[in-house]
């Protein structure tokens, strides 16, 4: 799986150059589905915006880049319907998208689901998360993000890449996205993170890491 980890999606030519260059081919030769559950997890996010981010209404592109078509994957319906059905979904699609809301909601649903087992055998397929759609990616998401308590606990989410996140720097609806707030939680944790702001992207690829961005981002190492 090839990843593109973005704090508010496809917000400028750079990060839409990597994303069709992850591809390989046009985006309006591409399937896509988008996945808007963990939306449902965060306290902030009102019921609209599932439909705001489905049809293309929100700030962040994702939906709306032209893609050949886009289908809707639900996680919490998952279960309901067996494998059988939405697997063949998932292999069929060039591209996955991946709303933000909350991490840890996301993380609960991707494993009860039974994607997260899928994973490692979508070797064609691509990764587009916004905020916690790409938070869920890393090891842990540290205490301060935590809204939605899993039943297990903790902070711990995939672990697919070896760093943190933490999105949306500087964005004036979040006053507290500072760079100095994201270094003291970059201290509490033990392994590399990476702040970036809403014209950011980490694109992974084999394992191999590369920031791409028309904005602010700054890389953290653990002490």
């Amino acid at each position: 799986m090839r990843l593109l980890l973005t704090s508010a999606g496809v917000k400028n030519p750079t990060i839409r150059a990597r994303l069709v260059e992850l591809l390989g081919k046009p985006i309006e030769e591409c399937d896509a589905l988008c996945i808007p559950t963990a939306g449902y997890g965060h306290p902030m996010v009102r019921p609209d915006a599932a439909w705001r981010f489905i049809s293309g209404h929100d700030e962040g592109a994702m939906t709306d880049l032209g893609w050949k078509s886009v289908g809707v994957l639900e996680l919490t319906a998952l279960p309901s319907i067996g494998d059988d059905r939405w697997v063949s979904w998932v292999r069929a699609a060039d591209v996955l998208l991946v709303n933000g809301g909350d991490a840890m909601y996301l993380h609960h649903w991707m494993c009860a689901s039974g994607l997260a087992d899928l994973l490692d055998t979508l070797d064609d397929t691509v990764w587009v998360g916004l905020s916690a759609g790409s938070m869920v990616m890393t090891p842990r998401i540290g205490r301060d993000f935590v809204e939605w308590e899993q039943p297990e606990g903790g902070d711990e989410t995939l672990g697919i890449v070896d760093f943190s996140i933490f999105p949306h720097l500087d964005n004036p609806d979040l006053p507290d996205n500072t760079m100095e707030t994201a270094r003291r939680w970059a201290a509490r944790l033990p392994n590399t993170a990476y702040v970036i702001d809403d014209q950011t992207a980490i694109c992974v690829v084999d394992g191999v890491v590369e920031v791409v961005s028309e904005g602010r981002w700054e890389r953290l190492d653990p002490a």
